[in-house]
């Protein structure tokens, strides 16, 4: 295996055509930052499109070049893993929106020559998707013989089969809804005025005054955080335990265990980061509803597709519950598309697809492999 294979090659391409969007009008000059991995054969059907979730990036499967930490994903991609870059050319690009290299707010706008801030357009899942698509026309890739994505991911897996369902041969939707729910818009909006009370943010307009709203945005992570755990994990990992000290302070620092993890969370998150990507990637997961793109049926989205769909939840998940991967699985169901279901068990809540989780291995390398055969 070469270098390329095992570490992935990083690239970036300026989207030839301006990109049609939800909220109207076109984006220009847009930029999308990925990673592939592999080699894709002679007959361009071994792709696999991984997408990640809100705080993601393309960097799935090798070194963060900010955090030095190894790839979000790779205890799924890699040599000998359910997404094999010995078998598959894979896939990562970040989002539209967001700050790793993809046109985002934090991006220079070419007609003004200054960062875009909050005049950089609203989009959605279905946008992020479009731009996806934009790239494997760039890539030569017509057909994927997967996409797989986990959270936002699983969103805009969901998306990628309704909206081009000629393109995708399997689906794997892990721990994801088919729209937001009231409860979880409820969240974003506490940390997208966390980050708007913050004076640094400034109306968007903090970019080269080396000063942003940083507290506000470890805010917004933290409370985000929360809805990723379980109550159970958090009470086995911490419980109510005191953090370095013998008795409780009687003050405001962090006495207890689960406060100080949740500062270090909020903490490190905002050197990698950008606080206007967070506003505008909380906003496109609060307006997703895929039933509403057809009609107010879910199932409407899956009609007359050939795409084969795996469906994962997890029973601690109460950021998107099994319910929401069980109403997935049914509009499948009644669409007569092909869906295979399972709910896993784990103390993890929702990052649960983001551990070590062989369970989800075995399910994932499964049903790639049933593709092959």
């Amino acid at each position: 295996m070469s270098d390329d294979q095992r570490f992935g090659l990083a690239r970036q391409v300026t989207l030839a055509q301006p990109l049609p969007l939800d909220g109207g009008g076109r984006l220009a000059h847009v930029e999308i930052a990925y990673e592939t991995y592999g080699t894709l054969n002679a007959d361009r059907s071994n792709a696999i499109l991984v997408c990640h979730a809100l705080t993601g990036d393309q960097h799935v499967a090798s070194t963060h070049p900010i955090t030095g930490k190894p790839g979000w994903w790779s205890r799924m991609i890699g040599a000998g893993k359910p997404v094999d870059p010995a078998r598959h050319f894979i896939i990562c690009s970040n989002v539209l929106g967001s700050c790793m290299g993809t046109s985002g707010p934090a991006s220079m706008d070419p007609a003004t020559g200054r960062p875009y801030g909050m005049s950089f357009p609203v989009i959605t899942v279905r946008d992020m998707v479009r731009a996806q698509a934009a790239l494997l026309d760039h890539l030569g890739v017509d057909v994927l013989q997967a996409v797989v994505g986990g959270s936002m991911g699983g969103m805009q897996t969901l998306e990628w089969a309704a909206t081009y369902p000629d393109r995708v041969q399997a689906a794997i939707v892990i721990a994801s809804a088919a729209r937001h729910s009231a409860q979880n818009i409820a969240f974003h909006e506490v940390g997208r005025q966390a980050i708007m009370a913050d004076p640094r943010w400034n109306g968007g307009a903090y970019y080269g005054t080396g000063d942003p709203p940083a507290a506000g945005l470890a805010v917004a992570r933290m409370a985000a955080h929360i809805t990723y755990l379980s109550e159970a994990g958090l009470t086995e990992k911490f419980g109510r335990r005191l953090q370095d000290r013998g008795e409780k302070g009687f003050g405001f620092d962090a006495d207890f265990q689960v406060e100080s993890y949740l500062r270090h969370q909020g903490i490190s998150f905002v050197d990698r980061f950008d606080a206007n990507s967070y506003l505008y990637i909380t906003r496109a997961l609060d307006y997703f509803d895929l039933a509403e793109e057809h009609g107010g049926l879910l199932a409407n989205a899956f009609r007359d597709k050939r795409t084969r769909f795996c469906v994962v939840s997890f029973d601690t998940d109460w950021l998107y519950p099994t319910a929401e991967s069980r109403a997935i699985a049914h509009a499948l169901n009644a669409a007569g598309a092909a869906v295979s279901f399972v709910e896993l068990s784990s103390p993890f809540g929702h990052d649960a697809f983001l551990l070590d989780m062989p369970e989800l291995n075995q399910v994932v390398d499964g049903f790639i492999r049933a593709g092959e055969a």
